[in-house]
């Protein structure tokens, strides 16, 4: 009879997601990782093999965490007008270095700089989850007032752009910029896109 695992698979990856995302993948040692999820080595090659293996699945939690809530945020219709939740995600990412000095910036992001171009597994991974906000976004277009003259391809240009600066203003969290700058970066992002306030 198999003994029961002794510990919670979904809470330790996403502890090593942390380390991951932190120091990236050369950078995490196995006794980083080891130490953060709080097990030992042959509890970690029995679940996950190995480290690339337990990186794709700090991935995986990343994208059903943190780019999950992105969408929900965009699709949710009680947060009003697409162009108000649009708005809203964009000032998240201020809003979480002036609550918490939340200066990780963003996983997908390491992601598809660190190891995308070197795994293909990894860069199928990363180029899903930015698709997922490319739809979550046109989806929000669909549902604003400012967009609702534009044409399929147009919408399809700006929610393409706004992935891209959504990911950037991440970036810009990281780099030290900060929640004022931020707010700003966010505002003329907004008004480039033609969503902001008074378009």
């Amino acid at each position: 009879m198999a003994r029961p695992r002794e510990f919670d698979v979904d809470e330790a990856v996403g502890k090593a997601m942390l380390v991951f995302w932190e120091k990236g993948y050369d950078g995490a040692s196995l006794a980083d990782l080891l130490a953060a999820m709080g097990i030992a080595r042959g509890s970690l090659y029995k679940a996950f093999r190995d480290k690339r293996s337990l990186y794709l699945s700090a991935l995986r939690h990343y994208d059903g965490t943190v780019v999950a809530d992105a969408v929900r945020l965009l699709g949710d219709r009680t947060g009003g007008d697409g162009a108000r939740r649009i708005a809203a995600l964009l000032h998240t990412i201020g809003e979480a270095v002036a609550r918490r000095e939340d200066r990780r910036g963003c996983f997908l992001c390491n992601a598809a700089v660190d190891r995308a171009p070197f795994d293909a597994e990894v860069e199928s991974l990363v180029t899903t989850m930015m698709r997922r906000l490319d739809l979550a976004f046109r989806a929000a277009l669909d549902g604003a007032a400012a967009a609702a003259a534009w044409d399929a391809g147009r919408r399809d240009r700006v929610a393409g752009g706004l992935t891209a600066a959504y990911m950037g203003l991440r970036v810009l969290a990281k780099a030290g910029r900060t929640p004022g700058q931020l707010e700003e970066t966010a505002q003329a992002i907004l008004a480039e896109a033609g969503l902001a306030a008074g378009n």
